[in-house]
């Protein structure tokens, strides 16, 4: 597990670069910040392992831009992937001052190293488009929901993916989460796409998106929150925060409606799926307790899980 003194520590993802796994993660001071408050103080920490349970903390990857900047209060969750060129990219989350918590933009940094990060540009690289995803009102711009950017290399060799979580134009709250998609052939130019997802399943959000294949299908695992979930599916499930279901194709469509909760660790958040070295899968993640007073803020030791029928399950 991963402990940082003194800091909450929440949402990671996970890179391997084939000799230690480098996880990023959402780190703000205990002495700065409250539970609730904390998101405004978040920076990307990073630490390195070679069995993601030791890890060794490293200097934080990322932190927010300077004054006046698109993304100067805080950063959030994102995703890392490299290029043909040697290269990292880290897709991540910013917020401004000016805009406050719910103008959520995507950035972009790259690195050689996955230790010192560049950001590219001045401004965010994927907007959204106001037309498919809910925007501020008043500011076309600015979206409600627009977050955890998942990068995934195009698994034929034709560009890139990113997926988004985001809130669908016409939807009732609570219902209306999907997972946004983008695709770029160079990872600077993006198309907005329609969602891979349809929304009315129940869930208000689709946050920190993993798509992976296992065991020869395709995987969709992501985080929602029982607050922000219909009555319906909680009296339908009861009260989970982390969910998959399985399909054919990295982009889906995905039928979120078919997902099932994983029912072996309730309170299990933001979530990244990783392959070991041996070709098994595990979850790793935090546990989000906040309602009920218990502090669950550090990353998890990794659990093993395998794919039954359409669904992730730990695999004791």
């Amino acid at each position: 597990m991963l402990r940082v003194a003194d800091h909450w520590v929440w949402d990671s993802w996970v890179a391997d670069d084939g000799d230690d796994y480098h996880l990023f993660f959402l780190k703000a001071a205990r002495t700065e910040a409250g539970p609730a408050s904390r998101h405004t103080r978040a920076v990307v920490g990073h630490a390195v392992s070679s069995d993601l349970t030791t890890w060794t903390e490293l200097p934080d990857a990322l932190g927010p831009g300077p004054d006046g900047a698109w993304d100067d209060l805080a950063t959030w969750t994102g995703s890392v992937a490299r290029g043909d060129d040697g290269r990292w990219r880290m897709f991540y989350t910013g917020i401004s001052r000016r805009g406050g918590l719910m103008d959520q933009r995507i950035g972009l940094a790259v690195s050689d190293d996955l230790l010192a990060w560049e950001r590219i540009g001045t401004t965010p690289v994927v907007p959204v488009d106001p037309a498919r995803y809910k925007t501020l009102a008043g500011d076309g711009t600015a979206s409600e929901t627009w977050r955890d950017p998942l990068v995934l290399r195009d698994p034929a060799g034709d560009g890139w993916h990113l997926f988004v979580t985001a809130r669908a134009v016409g939807a009732d709250a609570n219902d209306d989460g999907v997972l946004a998609h983008a695709r770029s052939h160079d990872g600077l130019d993006w198309e907005v796409r329609p969602p891979v997802t349809t929304p009315g399943a129940g869930f208000g959000q689709l946050e920190v998106a993993q798509v992976a294949p296992v065991d020869g299908r395709w995987v969709l695992v992501f985080t929602c929150h029982p607050d922000e979930q219909t009555p319906e599916q909680r009296a339908r499930f009861g009260d989970y925060c982390t969910w998959s279901i399985a399909g054919d194709s990295p982009v889906g469509p995905w039928d979120v409606d078919r997902a099932r909760p994983f029912r072996d660790d309730p309170t299990l958040f933001a979530a990244p799926l990783v392959q070991r070295r041996d070709g098994s899968w595990c979850l790793v993640g935090f546990h989000n307790r906040e309602s009920e007073g218990v502090d669950g803020m550090w990353i998890s030791d990794p659990i093993a899980v395998r794919l039954e029928d359409d669904w992730l399950v730990a695999d004791s």
